[in-house]
């Protein structure tokens, strides 16, 4: 069955999205055994958990650029061989700076995968169903957070040789190869053939990927370029693509601006802050996982149906509540007992909305020449803001403990009326189309 093809493509592609996952959170289990093993001021334990992060903010950064010239899927490749060194690296490090420098290398592979996975799934995905497979991505980041904390805590169990901390480092070495040795198999995305000029090689992997009009869809792909000037060595630029630049960059800073992630790094000093006397990191972190996977497969369920639009006009309104109960607790004015529960919801709306939304939306906006830059500056915004966020989270929190929850509320209420007046719905549109309707408005 030739939709197989495709099929098998989307799915190798989104493998990226595992090792990302995997790559992040594998970390939190290490901690213990680098600060003691290299003894490390807090000062090195925050560069050495960090580094990954600086990585991440240069590979999405920079990947578009080779993600438009060579293609996605041959960008992906040399990614995957940098998941593999990396992995390696890392677990057989000799010293603190050879670690904190394979660490580096795994961040430039999970910041140029979350450009270019979404990329070529967005450009090979039927339209009506597109949402959904951009959003396997989304789908296996969670899967592999959930793996790496199994990983860590089914190897922690094992007395091994050379230190139990390399051996789940390790670990990432098998979906390293496994997604080398898939990604062999595929395509190069027709729609970025088609804008290097080989139109019969994009002919032939439309056919192949069992499109219905293959022909027709040739055309609608021609045409697109010719208005996008036609011309695939096409700069990203302010006056053709400022209305996709905007809805990129707010996008991307509204999924940071909710306080995501600094509830996923502070987890443990929050629940500390709020009075909790004790409470097991390990089922913090299963129970916030799992909430992450359900939320976000109904997300993936519904995202075809209901719209990429309504789905983050949704997570405004929860996650605005769930963090303004979440600031009342944190000052003092609710029971210390709801924080779980808020911070839980809060989980949810995210996973619903901006979790599954973000890779998919910022892949379907720009032109195709210009595609991974622009998701490369999404990508990229949304790392950099996660870093100044996770670093100014623990400071504004010294200052007032409920002050950020209070902040993280107030910019989800905005996001409320930002979404609902200027994002247009992506939802069951062709990228050719809608290209032609972001060009045809003048205004967001």
């Amino acid at each position: 069955m030739k939709r197989s093809l495709m099929i098998g493509s989307i799915a190798t592609a989104s493998l990226a999205g595992l090792l990302f996952g995997f790559d992040t959170a594998v970390i939190a289990g290490v901690i213990g055994e680098l600060r003691s093993l290299f003894a490390l001021s807090p000062m090195a334990l925050g560069i050495t958990v960090s580094a990954a992060l600086c990585g991440t903010l240069f590979g999405a950064l920079f990947a578009g650029i080779p993600g438009d010239r060579y293609g996605s899927r041959d960008s992906l490749r040399v990614l995957a061989a940098l998941y593999l060194i990396s992995g390696l690296g890392c677990a057989l490090a000799w010293s603190w700076g050879s670690f904190v420098a394979f660490r580096f290398l795994a961040g430039l592979a999970i910041g140029g995968s979350s450009v270019l996975a979404p990329v070529y799934i967005s450009e090979i995905s039927p339209p009506r169903r597109r949402g959904a497979l951009v959003g396997l991505f989304q789908l296996n980041i969670v899967v592999g957070i959930l793996i790496a904390y199994l990983s860590n805590y089914l190897i922690g169990g094992f007395d091994l040789p050379g230190g139990v901390w390399r051996w789940k480092l390790a670990a990432t070495v098998i979906p390293s190869i496994v997604f080398m040795a898939l990604l062999v198999g595929i395509p190069s995305s027709p729609r970025w053939l088609a804008a290097r000029g080989r139109t019969e090689d994009a002919r032939r992997v439309l056919a192949a990927m069992g499109v219905a009009d293959s022909e027709n869809e040739l055309r609608s792909i021609e045409r697109s370029l010719k208005s996008a000037s036609g011309n695939a060595q096409q700069k990203l630029s302010w006056t053709l693509h400022r209305k996709p630049i905007l809805l990129a960059i707010t996008v991307a800073l509204f999924n940071q601006l909710a306080g995501i992630n600094a509830i996923l790094y502070y987890a443990n000093d929050i629940f500390a802050a709020a009075g909790y006397s004790s409470l097991s990191s390990d089922l913090q972190t299963v129970a916030i996982g799992a909430t992450n996977l359900l939320f976000t497969v109904l997300a993936l369920l519904v995202i075809d149906r209901i719209g990429r639009k309504t789905l983050l006009l949704i997570g405004s309104v929860g996650m605005s509540i769930c963090m303004a109960v979440a600031a009342l607790v944190m000052f003092g004015r609710l029971p210390e007992g709801w924080l779980i529960y808020v911070l839980i919801g809060f989980i949810a709306f995210f996973a619903f909305s901006q979790g599954a939304v973000i890779w998919v939306y910022i892949s379907e906006i720009f032109p195709t020449p210009v595609r991974a830059r622009g998701q490369s500056l999404g990508s990229s915004t949304h790392w950099l803001m996660n870093a100044l966020i996770s670093a100014l989270f623990p400071i504004a929190a010294a200052y007032s403990k409920g002050a950020p929850f209070a902040f993280f509320a107030l910019m989800m209420f905005a996001q409320f009326f930002v979404v609902l007046l200027f994002f247009p719905e992506t939802q069951r549109v062709t990228l050719e189309e809608m290209q032609d309707k972001i060009t045809a408005e003048g205004r967001l």
